[in-house]
């Protein structure tokens, strides 16, 4: 395995809650493992093992990234959120020390291994190959403007890889396939409580279309070349759970910003109810997209 991390803008959030921390948190421990299922598929799907050379764009708390260096794969993190990014580095550099010592006390497996706090994606190892995958883990489609920032990075991450290389975009499903869509919408109706307005229309849920991924394909110059669905289930052991892991998203920030943090855990946790089953734990099926391009 020979994980790099980079702290790269792509569409932070200023107005994110205070305790940061927490809610990276929440997303690592709770809420990021309920994309488990795309990761693998989209890894079958593209055979990623050892010749794989990967740029995850939004790379979140590094789940995704361990997913792919468990398989042999060369992996490289890019993400906007510093906490996040903090705690993708526990998980995949733990002894992040050893950049700095002798080279014979490094540990063979990570001596091809980077770690580059700023600045924007660079080749990965030593001798500067370039990529041969980049994926966007982090699904579009839910929140208006949530792809804005994706676009101008993906041209500055398309260069680095080879020619023809693989780019895989991924959304959420049909509404009407996900039952989480339902919860989200308290984020909309909230947001709309502001007068006068104190939040923009960007970052505001909204239903996801048909081609929210092949928009951004046909922005970024990528043929699109195949496309799939996977069932990818929120489950919690409770409603407090459920309720962290959805505001982890960033799904909440314009409802919150519109009203307090104390209403919106509120309305969540009711508009769960119809999911949650007698054991106390919720359960929501949901379906998310991916679409395979190439450069």
């Amino acid at each position: 395995m020979t994980p790099t991390l980079v702290r790269n803008q792509l569409g932070a959030d200023a107005s994110a809650p205070a305790d940061a921390g927490t809610r990276a948190r929440d997303w690592a421990e709770i809420q990021e493992r309920m994309l488990a299922p795309l990761y693998e598929a989209v890894y079958d799907r593209m055979e990623v093992g050892a010749a794989t050379r990967m740029l995850s764009l939004g790379c979140g708390s590094g789940l995704a990234m361990l997913v792919a260096a468990a398989r042999g794969a060369h992996v490289t993190g890019v993400d906007s959120d510093r906490e996040r990014l903090a705690l993708a580095r526990a998980r995949l550099l733990p002894d992040a020390g050893w950049d700095d010592a002798p080279a014979h006390s490094r540990h063979p497996a990570r001596r091809r291994a980077r770690l580059l706090e700023d600045g924007g994606p660079a080749p990965v190892g030593a001798d500067g190959a370039p990529y041969n995958l980049i994926t966007v883990f982090e699904p579009i489609g839910c929140a208006a403007g949530d792809s804005e920032g994706l676009a101008p990075a993906l041209r500055s991450a398309v260069p680095l890889a080879v020619r023809g290389a693989t780019v895989v975009l991924t959304g959420w499903g049909p509404p009407e396939r996900c039952a989480t869509a339902a919860v989200l919408q308290v984020a909309a109706r909230l947001a709309d409580t502001a007068r006068p307005p104190r939040t923009e229309q960007q970052g505001r849920w909204r239903p996801t279309l048909r081609d929210d991924l092949e928009d951004v394909a046909a922005r970024t110059g990528l043929k699109p070349d195949g496309s799939g669905r996977v069932s990818c289930p929120f489950g919690y052991a409770d409603v407090g759970s459920a309720v962290r892991g959805l505001l982890s998203t960033g799904l909440f920030d314009a409802a919150v910003r519109a009203t307090d943090r104390s209403q919106v855990e509120k309305e969540v946790a009711e508009a769960l109810h119809p999911y949650q089953r007698e054991d106390g734990t919720v359960w929501m099926p949901n379906v998310f997209r991916y679409l395979v391009c190439v450069t």
